[in-house]
Parts: structure tokens; sequence; C-alpha cells
């Protein structure tokens, strides 16, 4: 699978959480490439659900070292309550921020919504399209 997503943002995976699961499953860590074409590095973040939100908080700070050109945030908040979410969630503002694109999958899709730049809905037959979040805030 193939996607093109922005430096320096943040994109939500929408649609139904079945589909998203397969889409970020199907995502190759090891086939980045830069908008030149050269290899990039991807790290896909994720977390056990007993894990505290200061650990998934370091594992976002980890992100930021080294030579990262995408991050897939995999269902990083789940186990955590609305509070911590949110906070893990924020911390991947950090990581756009240093020039590096984010593909965020989270449990709660809305509370990953509030810090998205962008949004891309998967449908049921897995089909990818750009979501307009104007739209979705109307």
């Amino acid at each position: 699978m193939s996607l093109r997503l922005p430096t320096g943002s943040i994109t939500v995976l929408l649609g139904p959480s079945v589909q998203r699961r397969r889409t970020m499953n199907r995502l190759d860590d090891a086939s980045g490439r830069c908008a030149d074409g050269h290899d990039a590095v991807v790290r896909r973040l994720g977390a056990r659900a007993t894990e505290s939100a200061a650990d998934r908080l370091a594992t976002v700070d980890a992100a930021r070292r080294g030579p990262t050109a995408m991050v897939l945030a995999d269902r990083l908040t789940d186990g955590l309550d609305a509070q911590d979410r949110s906070t893990v969630l924020s911390a991947l503002r950090a990581v756009a921020a240093d020039g590096v694109a984010v593909l965020v999958d989270d449990i709660d899709p809305v509370a990953a919504l509030a810090v998205a730049d962008g949004a891309l809905r998967v449908d049921e037959r897995g089909e990818v399209r750009a979501e307009e979040l104007a739209y979705l805030a109307s």
C-alpha cells in the first residue's frame, strides 16, 4: 500500500475500526520514501494497554531522535483515560513540528482529530481517500 502524507503534519485515519486496523497493518515500515525518492525512516509507535501515559510519552519523545521521516501512531493510546489520551496525542504535535509526517489510528478518532491537520478515510472496501476537515467541523 502506498500513501503520500504531508510532512510537518498529523493525519488521522478515519472509518470503520476494522478497516483502519487493516490499513495500518498493510503499511510497510521498511519501504518509506521521501518526496525525492530516497529511503526514509518510518517509526511505528504502539503500546500495550498496561503501559502508563509516561511510558507512551517517552516513546513519542524517542521518535524525535534520529532521522525520522514518518511516524505511524498505531493505537498508541489504547487503555488510557481521556485526559491521558489527549496528553499523548498532543505530544505528537512536537514530532510533526520536526518536519515528520505523522499518521494516527486511534481507538478514539475524535480525540485524534483534536490534534490533526488532516484526515484520511478508509471505507468498507479498504479504499483510502482524503477527508476535508472543514466538512467534519460543520
